[in-house]
């Protein structure tokens, strides 16, 4: 789910949340920020630089959504195991959070159309890269790297929108993204399993890549022709080692866990743990070192004093941490476990998105007002569709479509009134100087909490699975309880995410003064 946020004078547009990538979110921009920038478009230039990058946002959403479908049909057809299902949802989205850190003001000091055609280019070659892995390590790899180049492209987005167009049809164009993100959270599930089943050209789950190259070169050319340059006026700085010591902190985290299992819990990988602390440490050092100098550093550190900021922190690492590894591990139980094809699990996944779609406008207009109330009780929906999908599982018999559909419906509901608003709400509570690099890490978070996410819970998954398995239960026994092994820690995690939104401002005006507003439809 894409959540873009735009900081200052931002026009406000609101669309859906999608399902499997709960927290992407182009880099805010920054609060008051001057751009230099190309005369603004009219007519057909406007309306086609306005269709690139619509339908490259619609690409890289609907890359990952649609790779959490054909997570089965990788690991069969790879023979991957369980390590690399993970790390083929992680790796990308912690890549793509670390692109996000400095993707923006790369795009401020080099130009957004540049940045951003760079960005669609090399996204093109991963995924081509990705659709030719020989092996499971391969795979991995060049996820990665998609990850960084959508980090690239995506901040893009906005600054290329608000330099296009006059304040008027501005409107209009926010809304148009909004709709196409809504789009491609609802097509994800259905395209990527119908792409799976038709088995085209005998491709099989490789299709789910190379269908975003001809879409990527169409948009290059048309982008080389249509799209305005513009970058900020001031000159910008890149805090490059502070990005790679936060990357270095979560791949600590990430790798033992997630493969933890696999290589048998190793003695370097508790190493690596606890190696993650004095990382954490030395980043936070560096950074308090460029706010003393007047650098600009990818967190400033006095804003962990912002109860506000602290909170919401710790509260988006937990909500999108739970939902990064549903959407993987409900594709593997409706799959493996009650075998169901990829198309047939992409309809069980549906009523989430269509939920989603349903709330998530009403959600960013009532933030204004009731802010913080709609986020908590989001967060509790989600709780309560997560208790409802755990009586429905367990047992080991096979439920009926609507005993799954409609849990994952009222999920949808429960996403679509937190996500769109949980940044904004956050930065009511911050300063209005710090509210660009605030929802920059608010960003970041969401995407690091989300990766985390899919190693802690599948690590309780697949740990459960083998457990039943070893003794001796069906694919459907064994695959239901682990799935619902990993259910109650998720409703654990909404409902603390739920504990922590209470101390957030109460709505988006909290301040009064000059707030962020949002423009939205995150993943």
């Amino acid at each position: 789910m894409t959540i873009p946020s735009e900081v200052g004078d931002g026009t406000a547009a609101a669309a859906p949340a999608d399902p499997p990538t709960s927290s992407r979110t182009p880099h805010p921009a920054r609060s008051r920020q001057q751009t230099a920038r190309s005369p603004q478009q009219k007519g057909a230039p406007a309306v086609v630089a306005l269709v690139v990058v619509l339908v490259a946002s619609f690409m890289e959403l609907l890359d990952a959504t649609i790779v959490t479908v054909a997570a089965p049909a990788i690991a069969d057809g790879l023979g991957a195991g369980e390590a690399t299902l993970q790390w083929t949802v992680a790796g990308y989205t912690l890549a793509l959070g670390a692109g996000l850190i400095t993707g923006g003001r790369v795009g401020d000091q080099f130009g957004r159309r540049r940045v951003f055609l760079i960005g669609l280019a090399a996204f093109a070659v991963a995924s081509a890269a990705c659709a030719l892995a020989p092996d499971p390590a391969a795979l991995v790899a060049t996820r990665v790297a998609q990850g960084l180049a959508g980090g690239l492209m995506v901040p893009q987005v906005f600054g290329i929108i608000r330099s296009s167009f006059a304040p008027a049809a501005r409107a209009k164009a926010f809304g148009a993204y909004g709709a196409v993100l809504g789009l491609a959270s609802v097509a994800g599930p259905l395209l990527g399993g119908l792409l799976v089943d038709a088995d085209a050209f005998g491709l099989g789950w490789r299709t789910i890549f190379w269908v975003n190259v001809p879409v990527a070169a169409v948009g290059f050319v048309l982008g080389v022709r249509f799209l305005p340059e513009s970058n900020a006026a001031g000159r910008t700085r890149l805090d490059l080692p502070g990005a790679a010591l936060a990357a270095a902190a979560a791949v600590c985290v990430l790798l033992p866990l997630v493969q933890g299992h696999e290589w048998g819990w190793p003695w370097w990988g508790f190493v690596l743990l606890a190696l993650s602390v004095p990382v954490t440490a030395l980043f936070l050092r560096r950074e308090r070192r460029l706010v003393a100098r007047g650098d600009q550093p990818v967190l400033d550190p006095g804003l962990l004093r912002v109860r506000a900021f602290s909170s919401g922190l710790a509260a988006s690492a937990l909500f999108f941490g739970a939902i990064g590894s549903f959407f993987l591990l409900l594709s593997l139980y409706l799959q493996y476990g009650t075998g169901r094809s990829a198309l047939e699990a992409g309809a069980v996944i549906l009523p989430y998105a269509v939920g989603s779609t349903l709330t998530s406008g009403i959600g960013v207009q009532l933030a204004a007002r009731v802010g913080r109330l709609l986020l908590v009780t989001g967060s509790l929906v989600l709780a309560a569709s997560q208790l409802l999908l755990l009586f429905a599982v367990r047992g080991g018999t096979e439920p009926a479509y609507w005993h799954l559909a409609l849990p994952l419906f009222i999920g949808g509901l429960g996403l679509g009134l937190t996500s769109p608003s949980l940044v904004n709400v956050v930065l009511a509570g911050v300063p209005a100087r710090d509210a660009g690099a605030a929802g920059g890490v608010l960003t970041t978070v969401g995407q690091v909490g989300n990766a985390i996410g899919v190693a802690v819970l599948g690590v309780g998954f697949f740990a459960a699975l083998d457990a039943s398995s070893s003794a001796g239960a069906p694919p459907l026994t064994a695959y239901a309880d682990a799935f619902s092994s990993v259910l109650p820690w998720q409703i654990a995690f909404y409902v603390a995410a739920a504990a922590l939104m209470l101390l957030l401002p109460k709505h988006t005006e909290a301040l009064g003064g000059d707030r962020a507003t949002t423009t939205v439809p995150e993943k």
